[in-house]
């Protein structure tokens, strides 16, 4: 399969300004209903899922590891968990800059590069064009909907548009 990889690191990026509307409108919502900022960081859906703060570092990770691996580069460093609102908007915030850091070169001929991914239970070996345009990035969008999930389920009012906020 031969996919531009490069592509990815602009979608990634929109996701991660997604992200960042999100976390706005909902400490806005915090706010407006007398909570602070902070309490949205523990919504969730469901008791034995995972809080937003919890898919907010998945989203920032995913976004600049997952290229990375893709163009063969050394992985950046995960964020913590237990960040505030502004730990996480900083966290966007640099991700966004890493991406942007990326060059189109450093993805040629790198779709069929063998990615071995942890999973638990197993570890995939996939080439790079079809971990990262399959598995990578619909884990990517599973936690960025969650996110937006979280927020709707709590009340935040937001609509498809706002899935969309960091660009198309």
């Amino acid at each position: 399969m031969t996919v531009c990889l490069f592509t990815f690191v602009d979608l990634y990026s929109k996701g991660l300004g997604t992200l960042d509307h999100l976390l706005t409108k909902g400490a806005e919502f915090a706010r407006s209903r007398g909570g602070s900022e902070a309490d949205i960081l523990d919504w969730r859906l469901i008791d034995d899922m995972n809080p937003l703060r919890f898919q907010a570092m998945v989203v920032i990770n995913f976004a600049k590891q997952w290229p990375a691996r893709a163009a063969g580069l050394s992985v950046p460093e995960a964020i913590a968990e237990d960040l505030d609102l502004a730990g996480f908007k900083a966290a966007i915030a640099e991700a966004k800059a890493y991406l942007a850091s990326l060059k189109a070169e450093q993805f040629e001929g790198r779709d069929q590069a063998p990615i071995t991914f942890n999973l638990g239970q197993f570890e995939p070996t996939l080439p790079a064009g079809q971990w990262l345009s399959s598995f990578a990035t619909t884990n990517f969008y599973f936690h960025l909907s969650t996110a937006y999930g979280i927020l709707r389920h709590k009340g935040v009012q937001i609509g498809k548009p706002d899935l969309f906020a960091g660009g198309l």
